[in-house]
C-alpha cells in the first residue's frame, strides 16, 4: 500500500525538529455547491530544522515519531 502524502504550508517552526503544516482541503458543499475550505494541521518531523514559516512542503505519513507526530517532511517545494 502506498504511503499517504499531502502538500501544505508551514505555519509554525518554533519546536525543535518539528514543524506544524496546515493542509487545505477544498471541496464543494454537497447541497449548495459552494467551495468549502477545510484546514487540517499536522505535526511533521523535520530532522535538520530546514523548514521556515511560509514554506510550501510535501509531507509523508510515517510510523509514530512521538505522541502527536505521524508525518515527516518529504521535500520543500518553495
Amino acid at each position: 500500500m502506498a504511503t499517504k502524502e499531502r502538500v501544505g504550508l508551514v505555519v509554525s517552526d518554533k519546536m525543535d525538529k518539528t514543524v506544524v503544516v496546515a493542509v487545505e482541503n477544498r471541496s464543494p458543499h454537497p447541497k449548495y455547491k459552494k467551495i468549502v475550505v477545510k484546514t487540517k494541521r499536522f505535526k511533521a518531523h523535520d530532522e535538520e530544522n530546514q523548514c521556515k514559516v511560509g514554506d510550501r512542503v510535501r509531507i509523508r505519513e510515517t510510523p509514530p515519531t512521538s505522541k502527536t507526530k505521524r508525518w515527516a517532511i518529504a521535500e520543500i517545494l518553495k
